[in-house]
Protein backbone atom coordinates (compact mmCIF):
# COMPACT_ATOMS: atom_id res chain seq x y z
CA UNK A 1 0.00 0.00 0.00
CA UNK A 2 1.04 3.37 -0.74
CA UNK A 3 2.49 5.52 1.84
CA UNK A 4 0.29 8.37 1.06
CA UNK A 5 -2.60 6.50 1.44
CA UNK A 6 -1.25 5.75 4.72
CA UNK A 7 -0.84 9.51 5.51
CA UNK A 8 -4.41 10.56 3.96
CA UNK A 9 -6.17 7.51 5.59
CA UNK A 10 -4.17 8.72 8.95
CA UNK A 11 -5.07 12.42 8.75
CA UNK A 12 -9.05 11.26 7.81
CA UNK A 13 -8.81 9.22 11.48
CA UNK A 14 -7.41 12.20 13.10
CA UNK A 15 -10.07 14.91 11.61
CA UNK A 16 -13.17 12.01 12.32
CA UNK A 17 -11.55 11.55 15.63
CA UNK A 18 -11.94 14.89 16.66
CA UNK A 19 -15.52 15.35 15.63
CA UNK A 20 -16.45 12.14 17.35
CA UNK A 21 -14.66 13.04 20.82
CA UNK A 22 -16.43 16.63 20.71
CA UNK A 23 -19.56 14.85 20.77
CA UNK A 24 -18.85 12.18 23.64
CA UNK A 25 -20.85 12.64 27.09
CA UNK A 26 -18.12 10.97 29.25
CA UNK A 27 -17.38 13.40 31.73
CA UNK A 28 -13.93 12.18 31.91
CA UNK A 29 -13.45 12.90 27.88
CA UNK A 30 -14.60 16.45 28.74
CA UNK A 31 -12.20 19.63 28.91
CA UNK A 32 -9.20 20.62 27.02
CA UNK A 33 -8.46 17.45 24.87
CA UNK A 34 -6.52 17.13 22.40
CA UNK A 35 -5.04 14.55 19.36
CA UNK A 36 -1.34 15.12 19.63
CA UNK A 37 -0.70 12.53 17.12
CA UNK A 38 -2.15 9.23 14.90
CA UNK A 39 -0.09 6.17 13.79
CA UNK A 40 -1.46 3.85 12.19
CA UNK A 41 -0.08 0.51 11.40
CA UNK A 42 0.71 -0.63 7.02
CA UNK A 43 -1.85 -2.85 7.21
CA UNK A 44 -4.85 -0.68 8.94
CA UNK A 45 -4.83 -3.10 11.76
CA UNK A 46 -4.41 -1.34 14.45
CA UNK A 47 -4.27 2.72 15.56
CA UNK A 48 -2.51 4.27 18.32
CA UNK A 49 -3.65 7.47 19.23
CA UNK A 50 -1.44 9.70 21.34
CA UNK A 51 -4.19 12.10 23.93
CA UNK A 52 -2.95 15.33 25.71
CA UNK A 53 -4.92 18.01 27.93
CA UNK A 54 -4.11 21.55 28.80
CA UNK A 55 -4.50 20.73 32.80
CA UNK A 56 -1.80 17.83 32.71
CA UNK A 57 -1.06 14.56 32.58
CA UNK A 58 -3.43 12.97 35.18
CA UNK A 59 -6.16 14.57 32.74
CA UNK A 60 -4.96 13.28 30.21
CA UNK A 61 -4.87 9.72 31.54
CA UNK A 62 -8.27 10.04 33.34
CA UNK A 63 -9.38 11.30 29.77
CA UNK A 64 -7.70 7.35 27.99
CA UNK A 65 -9.74 5.79 30.87
CA UNK A 66 -12.97 7.18 29.52
CA UNK A 67 -12.33 6.88 25.95
CA UNK A 68 -11.20 3.04 26.20
CA UNK A 69 -14.37 2.46 27.69
CA UNK A 70 -16.05 4.12 24.92
CA UNK A 71 -13.45 2.47 22.29
CA UNK A 72 -16.22 0.03 20.60
CA UNK A 73 -18.18 3.23 20.06
CA UNK A 74 -15.89 5.48 18.72
CA UNK A 75 -14.52 2.44 16.71
CA UNK A 76 -17.91 2.22 15.05
CA UNK A 77 -18.52 5.85 13.92
CA UNK A 78 -15.17 5.75 12.88
CA UNK A 79 -15.75 3.01 10.58
CA UNK A 80 -19.50 5.14 9.67
CA UNK A 81 -18.38 7.80 8.57
CA UNK A 82 -15.16 7.06 6.85
CA UNK A 83 -16.35 3.86 4.93
CA UNK A 84 -13.38 1.96 5.87
CA UNK A 85 -13.40 -1.77 4.72
CA UNK A 86 -11.59 -2.58 8.18
CA UNK A 87 -11.55 -0.25 11.02
CA UNK A 88 -8.70 -0.35 12.69
CA UNK A 89 -8.54 -1.07 16.46
CA UNK A 90 -8.05 2.03 18.57
CA UNK A 91 -5.17 1.87 21.34
CA UNK A 92 -4.89 5.25 23.56
CA UNK A 93 -1.47 6.45 24.91
CA UNK A 94 -1.69 9.72 27.26
CA UNK A 95 0.87 12.48 26.95
CA UNK A 96 2.18 15.33 28.37
CA UNK A 97 3.09 17.20 25.28
CA UNK A 98 0.63 20.15 25.45
CA UNK A 99 2.03 20.86 29.14
CA UNK A 100 5.52 20.79 28.17
CA UNK A 101 4.96 22.71 25.22
CA UNK A 102 3.22 25.14 27.56
CA UNK A 103 6.10 25.14 29.73
CA UNK A 104 8.72 26.26 27.07
CA UNK A 105 6.32 29.02 26.09
CA UNK A 106 6.22 30.22 29.68
CA UNK A 107 10.37 30.08 30.23
CA UNK A 108 10.82 31.99 27.09
CA UNK A 109 8.45 34.28 27.92
CA UNK A 110 10.00 34.75 31.23
CA UNK A 111 13.64 35.12 29.23
CA UNK A 112 11.93 37.46 27.22
CA UNK A 113 11.07 39.28 30.02
CA UNK A 114 14.41 39.12 31.82
CA UNK A 115 15.90 40.79 28.54
CA UNK A 116 13.61 43.61 28.65
CA UNK A 117 14.12 44.96 31.93
CA UNK A 118 17.81 44.26 31.79
CA UNK A 119 17.43 47.14 29.03
CA UNK A 120 15.79 49.45 30.54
Amino acid sequence: MPSHRIGRTTEDIRRELTAIFRELKDPRIQGLISIVRVDVTNDLSYCTVYISAMEGLQQAKTAVTGLKSASGFIRRELGRRLKLRHVPELLFHATDSIEYGANISRLLSDLKDGEEEDEN
